[in-house]
């Protein structure tokens, strides 16, 4: 049936019994695909109609998984511009909508992020019609804001000028309305007297009328921030022939164009000319023109301005009457723009900006096709999706009768380039990928580390951060992430994406301190102790153990970690560091192995027999000769009793040097083969190779185009073979030449990089070392130094010291040195591990998908 829905011919009864393996049953390194190994991928055509082209690439990023290639590189022709630009021009409207409603007071959040709900629903939306209601958006807030401008101008001018007229009533406070009301009171004598003219009552009066003759004035209003500013220039101008008096506005203006809140300040310049038009006047007022402030009459007398302030008072009153019923004109407008398109869903102006991202994707899309009466597109695509992506093209051509269809046309053989790598991942993987990806994509079909990763990252952070206190911490903060992931996939995207690591590095770190027997820098008796106290020797008190190792009789070993009677004992560290610092060797050893394993299923995969034979194998022997071996003689003097153990260190010094051992501990005939062995590696590794590529070459000297034309599948060339292939003009000895370099080089790094990457791995032991010590030093200085003071002073130091405590083992130990270990394991993984087999030069598969593309655009 899958046959027939697809064209494809049914075969017969007798053809049905013939079974085809494929090729991934017959490798089972090749059937382990997706995560241990890039996707397999195939190259096609895909063929649209040009009049149904939009709605297939919609179906496309919806349903399916292809990556396009741009057809039109060369000529750059864009037949769907148009289409981009009209998106443009509706996200720049989005954009100010979205801007003018953040202003508006009094207006909900926009509710986003609903990717899910908006692709179920995304066929309610129409380019046109989505485009003219953003267009008659952007015609009423653009006539919003300007109208909100007038009257906020307005409304400000008369406020101004209100307080302008305030400001000299304020000034006129003093002068007399009439003779009657100028007669002083008897206690007011003095100050009556205090404020006469010096002048005669007639002459008085005479002289103060010639005064206000002589004297003129300029008011207006200007901002607090420019005042000092205003008076220097007027001082410097009219050589202080002026007088300039500022009264701060008590409460702030509203700035019509920002909508910012400005303070400003009354000012009045008092100048000596009574001509209106003399030069003096001009000048003032050409100042206060430049300086962008507002001007204002001063009122004549004291009753014109009390006049004046009730109609201005009627005036500001109506305009923020007029201005209150724009703003909740605006506000209905908003809300109706902020409501939710439907339940569960987007912001109706946030599902509008999700269909211009989905629509100006699928335009973009479309103008990497070529053709004219039928568009083609060349594309990667998952093998294993190949039968879904034309099953959606056959669905979506046969609901519409009487119209072209669309089809992909897989090729038959790949195109030269090498396919884009493909690793699929989930939630808990793909931060662990990000840490591989930051290093290098791994190459089509090369092996993955994530794998290795998800497990050894977290267990190696946990053999430096072994604790039981700060492990749990970290577990408890990481359990937290995962359950409150959905409010911090946008609020802390960090904490979201690493929450499954967070959780993994607490637990491995709990494991490694129940390892330690560590917590705070305490040990915790979870068994019975297999040790006990014997004979004091002065100060100190030796322990004696309660079984013999040398018989399987009595209780045997502590069960699990390290027993508590070390803790607090003289030579702690001795042991200690001792147990770590050979820990930390056969880990390191054990995972550069797995990586030689690595190594050798990717000359597998590539069926290179060359580098199987002439690389993996002896590197794999190097390794294990000489560094397994010294594993194994950890391992072997841990479990067995010996009157006089050896020393390692030395046995493998002698080792190295060809010298005689007296206290081998297998023999020196073992120790002289596994030697000899280690040193044969090495011409193994620099001689054989070049010259086996060196005769491959010469007897298919065609090779390039053999390749280009032969065989049924991709089969990718190595780093040599692009090197003696390359380009036609290259003389021969030239590549031999860097074909010979490049083993040299690398048959040196392996070597050297081995030894330095063992000793890398004592990291491992230093990083632990540095923590316990720490978290053992910070409980002394403090909760220990609470515990040793006397009643009662004891119980109200230690609440404080243990703030103390607790506040440096935040900050220092689960803050910095969680970064710190977080980063050596890194160094390992990249450097120690990986660069046993990985060679990281791959470009990723980006698909069109209307997910992804949609939740990288969300905030």
């Amino acid at each position: 049936q899958g046959c027939a829905l697809h064209g494809k011919r049914v075969p017969s009864r007798r053809e049905s019994l013939r079974f085809r393996v494929p090729q991934a049953a017959l490798c089972p390194v090749r059937g382990i695909m997706g995560i241990l190994r890039s996707e397999p991928m195939k190259h096609g055509t895909l063929v649209l109609p040009v009049d149904r082209a939009r709605h297939f690439v919609d179906l496309i990023g919806a349903n399916t998984t292809m990556q396009f290639e741009d057809m039109n590189t060369r000529d750059m022709h864009r037949p769907y511009k148009k289409y981009v630009q009209r998106i443009d021009e509706m996200e720049r409207i989005l954009r100010f909508v979205t801007e003018e409603l953040a202003r508006t007071p009094g207006t909900e959040p926009v509710v986003k992020n609903r990717v899910s709900d908006f692709l179920e629903n995304a066929d309610d939306y129409k380019l046109e019609e989505v485009e003219a209601q953003l267009k008659r958006i952007d015609k009423e807030f653009t006539q919003f804001k300007e109208n909100n401008v007038k009257i906020t101008e307005k409304r400000n001018a008369a406020l101004e000028e209100c307080y302008v007229v305030r400001t000299s009533i304020a000034s006129m406070a003093h002068a007399p309305r009439s003779s009657a009301s100028a007669r002083p009171e008897e206690g007011d004598h003095f100050e009556f007297s205090a404020s006469r003219s010096l002048l005669g009552d007639e002459e008085g009066n005479a002289g103060r009328r010639t005064l206000e003759t002589m004297f003129s004035n300029i008011a207006g209003v200007i901002p607090q921030v420019d005042q000092d500013r205003l008076a220097r220039s007027l001082f410097r101008a009219t050589r202080g022939n002026t007088f300039t008096h500022f009264q701060q506005i008590p409460e702030p203006m509203q700035d019509p164009a920002t909508g910012k809140e400005v303070h400003k300040s009354v000012f009045v310049v008092y100048f000596q000319d009574s001509r209106a038009g003399s030069a003096l006047s001009e000048k003032i007022r050409k100042i206060c023109a430049s300086s962008g402030v507002n001007t204002y009459r001063w009122p004549t007398s004291r009753e014109a301005a009390e006049e004046a302030l009730l109609s201005l008072e009627t005036q500001v009153k109506d305009q923020e009457r007029i201005l209150k019923a724009h703003e909740n004109h605006v506000q209905g407008e908003a809300k109706a723009m902020l409501e939710v398109a439907r339940p569960g869903g987007n912001s109706l102006v946030e599902d509008w900006r999700l269909f211009c991202i989905k629509e100006k994707a699928i335009y973009a899309t479309l103008n990497h096709f070529e053709g004219h009466m039928n568009l083609r597109a060349s594309c990667w695509y998952p093998a294993s999706e190949e039968d879904h992506i034309r099953a959606v093209l056959i669905r979506k051509s046969s609901d519409q009768q009487g119209h072209s269809s669309a089809m992909l046309v897989s090729d038959r053989t790949l195109p030269r380039s090498s396919p884009p790598t493909y690793i699929r991942k989930n939630e808990f993987t793909a931060i662990f990928q990000m840490l591989v990806d930051m290093y290098g994509l791994p190459r089509y079909g090369e092996a993955n580390p994530m794998i290795f990763t998800i497990v050894t990252f977290p267990f190696l952070f946990g053999v430096m951060y072994g604790d039981i206190g700060h492990g749990t911490l970290l577990l408890l903060v990481g359990l937290w992430c995962i359950w409150n992931a959905n409010s911090l996939k946008y609020s802390v995207p960090v904490l979201y994406q690493g929450r499954y690591l967070i959780a993994m590095m607490g637990f491995f770190g709990l494991y490694a301190g129940l390892l330690y027997n560590d917590m705070f820098s305490l040990g915790l008796e979870l068994f019975t102790s297999r040790w006990e106290p014997g004979a004091a020797t002065g100060n100190s008190v030796e322990f004696k153990l309660k079984y013999d190792i040398s018989s399987a009789d009595g209780m045997g070993p502590y069960p699990f970690g390290v027993d508590p009677a070390w803790h607090g004992a003289s030579n702690e560290l001795l042991y200690i560091n001792s147990l770590k610092m050979k820990m930390s060797v056969i880990l390191g050893v054990t995972q550069m192995i797995v990586g030689l394993c690595l190594r050798f299923s990717n000359a597998l995969n590539d069926r290179n027999s060359i580098d199987f034979f002439c690389e993996c194998v002896p590197m794999m022997v190097f390794m294990l000769c000489f560094f397994g071996f010294m594993d194994y003689m950890i391992l072997y003097k841990w479990v067995t009793p010996m009157s006089n153990p050896p020393s390692i260190i030395n046995s493998l010094i002698a080792m190295a040097m060809w010298q005689d051992d007296p206290a081998a501990m297998f023999g020196m005939g073992i120790v002289r083969f596994l030697m000899v062995l280690t040193m044969l590696t090495v011409p193994c590794m620099l001689i054989p190779k070049p010259l086996l590529l060196i005769m491959r070459q010469k007897a298919r000297h065609p090779l390039a185009s053999n390749r280009g034309h032969g065989g049924a599948g991709h089969v990718p060339l190595t780093d040599e073979e692009s090197l003696l292939i390359g380009d036609d003009t290259t003389e021969e000895h030239h590549d031999v030449g860097e074909l010979v370099i490049h083993q040299i080089i690398e048959t040196i790094e392996y070597v050297l990089g081995t030894v330095s990457h063992t000793a890398s791995y004592l990291r491992l032991w230093a990083l632990s070392l540095a923590h316990q010590q720490l978290s053992l030093v910070f409980f002394q200085k403090t909760i220990m130094g609470g515990m040793s003071m006397p009643f009662p002073g004891n119980m109200i130091a230690l609440y404080m010291l243990f703030a103390t405590w607790f506040v440096i083992t935040l900050g220092v130990l689960m803050g910095m040195d969680v970064l710190e270990a977080a980063l050596h394991t890194l160094r390992l993984h990249w450097v120690e591990f990986q660069s046993k087999f990985y060679k990281a030069d791959g470009y990723a598969f980006v698909p069109y998908r209307h997910r992804d593309l949609l939740e990288e655009r969300s905030d």
